[in-house]
């Protein structure tokens, strides 16, 4: 059941909600989800660590007295309730058993990003006021040495491959289990659960407050939509992901919150690199991902086929996935049978490089676009495109096996509602809402009213149906010297769609027309050198002006017009020698371009597209 307010004369709306579906009971912190789990299915494998080339089974009940033990050692090492401790990590097991250990022990948990500078870091510990941090490298402790004098909360810093966890459980000794379960009592379903700092595009990032509530909300309301993705059958054990985006994000922190709530096995992939050989062998039911995963997944599977010389049988094999997915069910028989014989050879090799078992991903962070949405869905893997924010504990909406809309990034969670604003902006409400931000109040108030609406910046559209669409930034909005309006995010989106590129990103704000920056992608400039005879040692510095290179991208600035209007289309473009990463600062760890970053490195390059 769903409530909607629409202008009778209107085929989209103002304001969507979906009631929840049921009365929430969680009153205590999200450790107790580890204890309560030991209790009930205590053989349960919760998750699966990487050891020597397979996985080793980590129980319900081994998971509990792991995170009794590190929470006695941070007890030991006098972590009082509600301290902040930070974890400086990639994704791996000792992230999320930090995590919860933290919790057991009635404290914070802090996130940094491992791609974070100095500065950042000194920014996260001393804002938050963290007593501890836990690093993982040589390289992370190097960093946090060179600001520590300026933390001076700080009392310790432990990392992971010098024996970490091992150091602060030996701390515990002394620690009665006891006190660790005083303290997991003592927390309420209201206190802090968390500050996760928000990358941000330019100044210093704001910490984002969430409650254990906020997460009880968004794992609670959500796992009864993507019921089918995080329990299965209903059996414990029957649904698996493997984790590979980082837990420093809210959206990996969220699943892995998600699956010890829905008892789903966990493993962590901390490594992109050996991500096709972890997902053959860890076999999940589904991944968590970013459009830009997903894109890698399919042009390197269409490199490989033309390659080795199957290049026509696979893009008729990826035309029929579309035809077929965009039929909704309705494909005639000529089409079934094409379907059919492109399953054999080609969509069933895509889903053994998965692990075979893969039929459903969640992706969020930016639109995956039509093409690639149809495209996975016609092979068998369903991508659920969702929408969020750190200050939304993720998604406050999404696409669901029963009720999915191509194209969108699906309808409220129970519990949500939805309003698009008179100048088009999103705003939400519901459970996962934060509360406001770190110690800044003048921040909060700017996007958070009286009634709980919280501002979230972006333009989207509301169908008839409830189905949200993402149309831009409120921020990013470039307005031409003629005074046209234009929404930079869907023409990027389609442009960065070809296997060539790596990311577009739009200028043009104050000017007459619109033009954009182009990156290429690495992986494909290589293949594609070989297609038209280029020297395999070329850099994509020796081709910036390259005739054929300029032709190809020009294909992808003529497909990203087609989705806009003239006044809106990209007139000229510019290839960069360089690629958009978190590392070079031009883009944000949740892969958002730093717009302001990239105009002030790349200055030069946008005056000559006017000149």
């Amino acid at each position: 059941m769903t409530t909607a307010v629409r202008r009778p004369e209107e085929k989209t709306m103002r304001e969507f909600a979906v009631p929840p579906v049921a009365k929430r009971e969680e009153a205590g912190g999200l450790a107790d989800l580890v204890y309560s789990n030991a209790a009930k299915t205590p053989e349960h494998v919760q998750f699966k660590r990487k050891s020597g080339g397979g996985w080793a089974d980590v129980t319900a009940r081994a998971f509990a007295d792991e995170v009794t033990s590190v929470a006695r050692g941070l007890i030991g090492s006098g972590v009082a309730p509600g301290e902040r401790v930070a974890i400086l990590a990639a994704t791996r097991y000792e992230w999320t058993l930090l995590d919860f250990a933290i919790w057991a022990a009635g404290a914070v948990p802090v996130p940094i990003y491992v791609t974070s500078s100095a500065e950042q870091i000194q920014w996260i510990l001393s804002d938050s006021g963290c007593v501890a941090v836990v690093v993982e490298t040589e390289e992370h402790e190097k960093r946090v040495a060179d600001v520590r004098d300026n933390v001076p909360t700080l009392q310790h810093v432990w990392r992971i491959e010098t024996g970490a966890v091992e150091q602060i459980i030996e701390a515990g000794g002394g620690v009665d289990e006891a006190e660790v379960h005083a303290r997991r009592a003592a927390v309420s379903s209201s206190d802090l659960a968390t500050i996760i700092y928000t990358s941000g595009t330019t100044g210093n990032p704001k910490g984002v407050a969430l409650t254990h509530d906020n997460f009880f909300a968004e794992v609670g309301y959500g796992g009864e939509v993507l019921t089918r993705l995080f329990k299965g059958t209903g059996v414990p054990g029957d649904a698996s992901t493997l984790l590979f985006l980082p837990i420093a994000h809210v959206f990996g922190r969220m699943v892995q919150v998600g699956c010890v709530y829905s008892q789903t096995t966990m493993g962590h992939g901390p490594d992109a690199k050996n991500l096709l050989p972890d997902l053959a062998t860890f076999r999940p039911t589904f991944i968590l991902s970013v459009p830009y995963v997903l894109e890698k997944v399919y042009n390197g599977a269409r490199q490989k086929a033309h390659a080795d010389g199957k290049g026509k049988i696979f893009d008729a094999a990826a035309a029929t996935a579309i035809a077929y997915s965009e039929a909704e069910g309705k494909a005639g028989l000529g089409l079934k049978i094409r379907h059919a014989v492109f399953d054999r050879l080609v969509y069933s090799k895509l889903r053994a490089a998965m692990g075979g078992k893969t039929g459903y991903a969640i992706s969020g962070g930016a639109a995956l676009g039509l093409r690639l949405t149809h495209f996975f869905r016609g092979i068998g893997l369903v991508v659920l495109e969702g929408y969020g924010l750190t200050e939304t504990t993720a998604a406050a909406t999404t696409n669901a096996p029963d009720n999915f809309k191509a194209g969108t990034v699906g309808q409220p969670l129970p519990g949500t509602s939805v309003k698009i604003s008179e100048d088009g902006e999103i705003l939400l409400k519901g459970g996962q809402v934060f509360g406001g931000y770190w110690k800044n109040d003048a921040a909060t108030a700017e996007v958070l009213d009286a009634d709980g609406w919280f501002a979230t910046g972006d333009l989207g559209q509301l169908d008839a149906d409830g189905f949200l669409s993402i149309t831009g930034r409120k921020k990013e909005i470039l307005v031409t010297s003629g005074g046209k309006n234009v929404a930079p995010a869907v023409i990027e989106d389609r442009i960065a769609s070809h296997p060539l590129v790596g990311q577009a990103m739009v200028v043009g704000d104050g000017k007459k027309y619109i033009a954009a920056l182009v990156t290429i992608d690495p992986d494909y400039f290589t293949y594609w050198k070989t297609t038209v005879g280029k020297p395999a040692s070329a850099t994509v510095a020796d081709l910036v002006d390259d005739p054929q290179l300029l032709a190809e991208v020009q294909k992808a600035v003529d497909e990203g017009n087609a989705a806009v209007s003239k006044a809106e289309s990209v007139r000229k473009f510019r290839v960069l020698a360089t690629e958009f990463t978190p590392e070079t600062g031009h883009l944000t760890p949740s892969l958002k371009l730093k717009r302001r970053v990239i105009m002030k490195d790349f200055g030069a390059e946008v005056d000559a597209l006017y000149s």
